[in-house]
């Protein structure tokens, strides 16, 4: 396994993140704890969780995945672990998390901070992130800024100012952005350049071959500002596993949930999939392992998200640190990419 400087922390994260949004919804705690033992064991440092996961937000699940985590790192060495967690954003309608007011805003931040410490029964989360911003902005498969939804937002200097404080005490390592865009990246770093701040290190976006958004404005943002990509949603939903190929698998987000995924319902999604899984069979490689080694290979990535629901889901996907993509897949996912352009934004 191999481990890459987050941004510009001290911190160190494995180029493979275990996701666990399924923790408390797919999969029971024990399922939970296996896949973590066996991650680790595999070398995997990184653990990404969210105060609103499990995933499809319900009232009655909300925290189950942080809680499930928690019960398992009792029982870790914790320095030797880099563990992630995510303050959900407002515009969505969570009535049952702090009244419905998610702003990120003093009260919210140190509200959601000592939650998620208390369901992940540790003294710090080593990285932490605003799971989507404060401001109106496209995410989650949008893709037009729309002005008439501008909203009352928290300034960045005032956020940056608030993590600032929580660092100092110790509750937290370091920060970092998701579902953000260029000028959110570059707008966060100019601030905490100006004002002394602390610096954003991390941009947990969703990346994958059929969704490469990121590789145009946000990838230079990530490179001048220093801020390196954590890549979710790198199979995207699984399509890219092929399973969903001639076949429809019963028990997998996109056919237990309901309208959920739709980024990944959008004309020209299944035609792409096709075709990267018939590069992936040309060439006898796995269609998951060559989406993984694809996402692995941008210059951007950071860390890579995975998420599975079962064992051999998991070892499948971290069997794809052990391939390399020579320049003649690459060509040929590129002459796919021309075809096919982002059809999952």
């Amino acid at each position: 396994m191999k481990y890459n400087p987050l941004g510009t922390s001290d911190l160190h994260v494995s180029e493979i993140c275990l996701g666990t949004m399924t923790y408390g919804q797919q999969n029971t705690i024990t399922e939970a704890h296996q896949q973590l033992d066996y991650a680790i064991a595999e070398g995997v440092n990184f653990i990404d969780a969210a105060e609103m996961y499990p995933v499809p937000v319900q009232e009655n699940t909300q925290g189950l995945t942080e809680t499930y985590i928690g019960a398992w790192l009792t029982r870790q060495q914790r320095n030797k672990l880099i563990v992630a967690t995510k303050i959900a954003g407002p515009g969505r309608n969570f009535h049952w998390l702090r009244g419905g007011k998610q702003a990120i805003d003093r009260k919210n931040i140190e509200q959601a901070v000592n939650d998620s410490l208390r369901r992940l029964q540790t003294d710090y989360i080593d990285l932490y992130q605003i799971h989507w911003t404060d401001r109106s902005a496209p995410q989650f498969g949008e893709t037009i800024f729309d002005p008439s939804k501008e909203r009352e937002t928290v300034s960045i200097a005032e956020q940056l100012t608030i993590f600032g404080d929580l660092i100092q005490a110790g509750k937290i390592r370091a920060l970092g952005l998701s579902n953000e865009t260029p000028w959110g990246v570059s707008a966060f770093s100019h601030a905490a350049s100006q004002l002394g701040l602390p610096k954003v290190v991390s941009i947990q976006n969703a990346y994958s071959l059929i969704n490469r958004v990121f590789d145009s404005a946000l990838a230079e943002a990530s490179y001048r500002e220093k801020v390196g990509l954590l890549a979710y949603s790198p199979l995207a939903f699984g399509l890219l596993s092929g399973k969903y190929v001639n076949d429809t698998p019963d028990k997998t987000r996109l056919t237990l949930f309901e309208g959920f995924g739709g980024r990944y319902r959008k004309p020209n999604v299944e035609a792409a999939v096709v075709a990267y899984v018939e590069i992936a069979r040309a060439h006898n490689i796995k269609p998951a392992v060559l989406a993984l080694a694809f996402v692995r290979s941008r210059w951007f990535v950071t860390s890579t998200i995975i998420g599975a629901t079962t064992l051999e889901q998991l070892r499948e996907n971290l069997d794809s640190t052990q391939v390399n993509l020579d320049e003649t897949i690459l060509a040929e996912i590129e002459a796919i990419n021309a075809r096919y352009p982002n059809p999952a934004p």
